[in-house]
């Protein structure tokens, strides 16, 4: 069995100020993206599906083929909107926020029957973290609420140049997660941080802080879940025009009601995102530092 890789690649960056999804940012204008699938290539992945918008699809599926990859890997597209609802369901008047990353992933249900990895489009993380999730979900086939995700440092994972979004994760004794809380404004204090709690008050945090980077893994009974999740979601956030449906809520009833597991796994990848167009520099100078080293090919998908 060969797990699938699912990329969430339908946020257009704007705090980024372009479709940074396709912003290349190696020798031979690889993005993010394509290091992400040359890892999971390597990993032993078969199959990528990319969570994107009709807005840029053409655009997209130009840059992002199956024939782009040296068809080492099959490529499949689904859409993340904000009408794709439970039937029923509308969307509310004046909302223009996405629904969130646990959203993007339910678009995938319909052609993940597979154990699946799920990543962000515009964030690095490693061939080690794409080894060692791989090996985990191929360990899980045919079972059900063996889930892990690839935990990192908080300090390791901070922009110079604004906020950032994180899951703040503890774990027990035997290595599995038993929360993971969404904070989505993070401010770089030196090695540490300073965040903020739902009524702007700040909150210290420790760079040792262990966070997910959504690198999570999944059997697909976590569809099941997830669709009926989103019906109470959508029930309970009416009139709320900003309430997004995000990974860690699943996660987090489903570990607390043990209904599943999620196993923290270590890695010794370097990540590291473009979240601001200043980041662009440094993320430019690790990436050849990489090459340099012979971890990736110069010329990524040369014939």
């Amino acid at each position: 069995m060969k797990p699938t890789l699912l990329v969430l690649a339908a946020g257009m960056g704007s705090r980024y100020g372009s479709l940074k999804q396709m912003d290349g940012i190696g020798p031979y204008g690889e993005a993010i993206i394509d290091y992400s699938i040359y890892d999971a290539i390597r990993a032993g992945f078969g199959k990528v599906v990319f969570v994107i918008r009709h807005s840029f699809e053409k655009e997209f599926k130009e840059v992002f083929s199956a024939e782009r990859f040296g068809n080492h890997i099959d490529v499949e597209y689904v859409f993340q909107e904000l009408d794709k609802l439970q039937k029923g369901y509308s969307v509310p008047e004046g909302r223009e926020k996405p629904w969130g990353t646990n959203h993007a992933v339910l678009m995938a249900r319909d052609v993940i029957n597979e154990p699946f990895a799920v990543i962000n489009a515009d964030d690095f993380y490693g061939r080690e973290s794409f080894q060692v999730i791989g090996d985990y979900l191929r360990s899980v086939e045919s079972r059900r609420g063996e889930y892990c995700m690839v935990g990192y440092y908080l300090k390791n994972t901070m922009s110079d140049f604004g906020s950032v979004s994180r899951g703040v994760c503890t774990m027990n004794a035997e290595g599995n997660l038993t929360t993971i809380v969404e904070h989505t404004k993070i401010v770089k204090n030196g090695r540490d941080a300073i965040g903020y709690d739902a009524e702007g008050n700040q909150v210290p945090m420790s760079g040792e802080t262990l966070v997910s980077m959504n690198m999570f893994g999944f059997t697909p009974d976590y569809f099941e879940y997830s669709q009926a999740r989103f019906t109470s979601f959508l029930d309970e956030s009416r009139g709320n025009l900003k309430a997004e449906y995000f990974i860690p809520l699943m996660v987090n009833e489903l570990i607390n009601s043990d209904r599943a597991r999620m196993k923290v796994l270590s890695s010794a990848a370097q990540w590291f995102g473009v979240t601001y167009k200043e980041d662009r520099p440094e993320v430019v100078a690790t990436l050849n530092g990489l090459i340099e080293k012979g971890i990736y090919p110069k010329n990524l998908w040369a014939k």
